[in-house]
């Protein structure tokens, strides 16, 4: 399978409508309560309840919504899923395992003893989840779609530290892998730091909202070559995205939409990179520090991305490379669901910026002459000492 992007597809779905989880009894406390008894052996539902965001790492709120969307594609198959006890896995409950493999980082078997389930079962059901997510969530994925949209994004990013006009940032991780030795494609994947990875590459909102994401090649490729590969490279070059309404510097220098992204990327008209080198002017010094403090929301919901759904933020034990960009996608769009849902579960995280350890800044030579003199006049606008 080849590389997923952010799809630009958009469905017309009333959140605010669809909390109920499908059914009146699984729409009620009922499960939760049984199943905090069932499977935490939690003597009280109110105990239960103080639990149920430490076991899926989601609001119960959330968690009815998730229900609400993936209820169709997952109970339309005919597959009946068992407990050990013989009992009929029910929406709810199938979720609720999806949930927790994805955001535990527990194996299948860890997972199966949690649920009281056997490793195939748990496999099946994740599976069967991401396909219903990756089919009735992608609108939580996608890019801005109206010019309120986007000035709200912009207006945010300038309250950040000033700089105007930006529509997002940019950044990579890697996925690590711990391949079988049997593997004919084990050197393809082998990056600069000898682990081998798969790479996710994000663009972020102020709300560290993921609006494009790019995922499926090997770590081995630099943020360059990733970005050059991406649709959203594509259409920026043609001049379909980032083609808004542009900024009046003074002296009539007009200022393009862009995005803002570390020294790994080229500099180009729509993409700013910080400046490189020591013992640079203040003006430029100065622009570094806004256009890292900008930068910092990308790192930052990679950081939470990979704290929240931990399947993905160690070394996962011979994945399926074919199924895993899908399964990436997904965590991403349960990402951004969290923050689309105002979950209270988020305020429960610690803010990090670390997500790719032992990894060093990358440095891309390649500079447009024009993005170069735009950065250079948007640094001396910043800094007030453009001419009029």
């Amino acid at each position: 399978m080849g590389p997923i992007r952010g799809s630009k597809k958009k469905r017309k779905i009333d959140i605010e409508n669809g909390l109920d989880s499908g059914s009146p009894e699984e729409g009620s406390n009922d499960w939760w309560n049984e199943f905090s008894k069932r499977i935490l052996g939690l003597p009280s539902p109110s105990k239960g309840l103080d639990q149920f965001e430490s076991v899926f790492k989601v609001s119960r709120k959330t968690f009815n919504y998730i229900c609400s969307l993936a209820s169709e594609p997952m109970m339309a198959k005919t597959t009946n899923f068992m407990f050990l006890n013989g009992k009929s896995m029910s929406l709810n409950d199938q979720v609720a395992l999806a949930l927790r493999r994805l955001s535990s980082g527990d194996s299948l078997i860890g997972v199966a003893n949690f649920f009281g389930t056997n490793h195939s079962t748990v496999s099946q059901v994740t599976w069967r989840f991401v396909e219903a997510i990756e089919e009735r969530g992608l609108h939580h994925l996608q890019w801005p779609s109206t010019e309120d949209e986007i000035a709200q994004i912009k207006s945010k990013f300038e309250n950040i530290r000033g700089l105007p006009n930006c529509c997002g940032a940019i950044d990579t991780t890697h996925i690590m892998m711990l391949l079988s030795a049997s593997d004919r494609t084990i050197d393809v994947w082998l990056d600069r730091k000898d682990n081998h990875s798969m790479i996710l590459q994000v663009i972020v909102d102020p709300d560290m909202r993921f609006r494009d994401i790019v995922t499926g090649y090997p770590g081995k490729m630099d943020d360059a070559s990733v970005l050059q590969k991406s649709n959203f490279f594509d259409l920026s070059e043609k001049g379909d995205r980032l083609n808004g309404k542009k900024l009046k510097l003074p002296g009539g220098t007009e200022m393009q939409e862009y995005i803002v992204g570390d020294s790994g990327f080229p500099l180009l008209p729509w993409l700013i990179t910080p400046y490189q080198g020591r013992d640079l002017p203040e003006t430029k010094t100065e622009f570094n520090k806004r256009h890292f403090a900008t930068k910092l929301v990308a790192q930052r919901a990679l950081a939470r991305l990979k704290d929240v759904w931990r399947m993905i933020s160690g070394v996962m034990w011979r994945p399926d490379k074919t199924r895993l960009p899908r399964v990436i996608l997904v965590c991403c769009i349960l990402h951004n669901i969290m923050i689309d849902m105002e979950d209270d579960a988020i305020d429960e995280l610690t803010l990090t910026n670390q997500h790719d350890s032992g990894y060093r800044p990358e440095f891309c030579d390649m500079a447009d002459k024009n993005a170069s003199l735009s950065r250079d006049k948007l640094a001396l606008y910043l800094s007030g000492r453009l001419p009029v």
